[in-house]
């Protein structure tokens, strides 16, 4: 979680925890899922010979270590947060279970939900659009490095067409890498609209929230 290609940045998880505290102030109730490829992408590691489920395994492990950090710096900065884990983890996290969740959620705590969907070959898209669907989220955030969806890959592709609105359908026939199709399809089938946005904008989440169309907005329909 940084700029570096592997290992956490403070500074970063900070800015990132001080968006989160200000949503939360404003009395948004907050689940985030975070990925782990900063430290092991299962995936990479498959590739390079290890079991993809122990790499996927791994994978797991590492979202949790990020989520601890996130957590520490959220409650650094005063706003209560909960770390719940696909996977077992006793000694350092609670086990995910989407009652609790929600109850969490109610109670104004941010909740980090972590290890994925415990199952290998799943991604970290997947795991989001899964939980969003349980704790019956209203909106789902892909946090990227760029400002929506694209054509191509815009940091490749400077003439890249940018799209502003997409259904879910069109991203399905098109093949854009917005999330797997997995994770398209839970959100298009259960109606949750998908916002795509650059989360190193400062106060990016902040805006949205007061209204601005930033981003990109995936949705069901036509």
């Amino acid at each position: 979680m940084g700029q570096t290609d592997f290992g956490i940045d403070p500074e970063v998880i900070a800015r990132m925890a001080g968006e989160i505290r200000d949503l939360s102030a404003a009395g948004v109730e907050i689940g985030l899922v975070i990925g782990g490829g900063n430290i092991f992408r299962g995936a990479g590691l498959a590739e390079a010979g290890i079991d993809r489920v122990t790499g996927d395994h791994m994978g797991m492990v590492a979202t949790v270590m990020n989520s601890l950090a996130m957590q520490d710096a959220l409650e650094r900065m005063g706003v209560p947060a909960r770390v719940m884990s696909s996977l077992s983890i006793h000694e350092v996290c609670e086990d995910y279970i989407r009652r609790r969740a929600v109850r969490h959620l109610e109670k104004g705590r941010v909740v980090l939900l972590a290890a994925g969907t415990g199952n290998p070959f799943f991604t970290t898209d997947s795991a989001a659009s899964l939980r969003a669907v349980e704790i019956g989220a209203e909106l789902l955030i892909k946090a990227t490095k760029v400002g929506g969806i694209y054509s191509a890959d815009p940091l490749k592709y400077p003439d890249a067409e940018f799209y502003s609105r997409l259904s879910y359908d069109q991203a399905l026939m098109q093949k854009l890498k917005v999330m797997d199709a997995t994770a398209i399809v839970l959100c298009r089938d259960n109606s949750i609209p998908l916002r795509v946005l650059n989360i190193s904008e400062h106060g990016a989440l902040m805006r949205l929230l007061q209204g601005e169309d930033i981003g990109t907005l995936v949705e069901s329909g036509d």
